[in-house]
């Protein structure tokens, strides 16, 4: 199993924990299957009314797609397999407050989760960048997430830079994406903090909040999202080339801002 997830019945909050940590949590087909279990099994426990969605490990939250993955894909512009669009809890219908706790790198696809939280609480030493262009690849959904939770420049920024750039957790609160950054440490248990409170109030007011606030965002996103398969078949490089640039990165060639 890739996932970890334990349950307090008796506040209501449910962790939901990626547990590759040796893979910096990065998300294979089975962990991709597993996550969409996972958001379709909380719609009927009851006992959870909040979630909790975290990484394992001090290095990073969730680093997008296992670059060991293949993905066969169909041979038209007009059809992507993406694994990891079921891979959120909005995309399996479940309306119940998620608070995403982060820690040390969230990166690519780290966005599919991220875009579905209601808000993120990251401890200090958190980061976020998204790795596309730099290796030959578009970025379309993650860049669609992303513009509904930061301002344009942000995004684009973000981006268009690739892995030349980190975005520091504080500058992601300043502009928004981050609701709380904390110690070192401590993303994790501020995010149970304010789940249980949210967990402790009238189920059906807040399941309805949830719904109301992702209604004012819904038709945009769903509208932009229709057009990522395309842009992804026409502007991603041939596998082979997006190997021999990542393998020529450079790990350390980067700046936090």
């Amino acid at each position: 199993m890739s996932l970890r997830i334990s349950i307090d019945k008796g506040s209501g909050v449910a962790v939901l924990t990626l547990d590759r940590p040796e893979k910096l949590n990065a998300i294979d087909l089975g962990m991709a299957a597993e996550l969409a279990a996972a958001w379709r099994e909380f719609r009927f426990d009851d006992s959870v009314r909040a979630v909790v969605v975290t990484g394992a490990g001090e290095r990073a939250f969730c680093t997008g797609l296992d670059r060991d993955v293949e993905v066969p894909q169909p041979g038209s512009p007009y059809m992507v397999d993406e694994p990891l669009t079921m891979t959120g809890p909005k995309a399996n219908d479940l309306w119940k407050p998620v608070i995403a706790a982060v820690n040390g790198m969230a990166c690519g696809g780290a966005f599919y989760l991220l875009g579905e939280a209601e808000f993120i609480v990251a401890d200090e030493n958190a980061t976020f960048f998204d790795p596309h262009t730099t290796y030959g690849m578009v970025s379309a959904c993650e860049s669609i997430y992303m513009a509904q939770r930061m301002p344009f420049g942000e995004v684009a920024r973000m981006a268009l830079m690739g892995t030349a750039e980190r975005i520091s957790a504080g500058r992601a609160y300043e502009v928004g994406l981050v609701s709380e950054v904390t110690a070192p440490g401590e993303a994790l248990q501020a995010a149970v903090r304010c789940a249980e409170v949210i967990a402790s109030y009238p189920t059906e007011a807040v399941q309805g909040t949830v719904r109301a606030v992702w209604a004012a965002k819904e038709a945009a996103r769903a509208q932009a999202l229709t057009h990522a398969p395309h842009l992804i078949s026409l502007g991603n490089l041939p596998g082979e080339r997006q190997a021999e640039l990542f393998g020529a990165r450079r790990p350390d060639g980067f700046r936090v801002r």
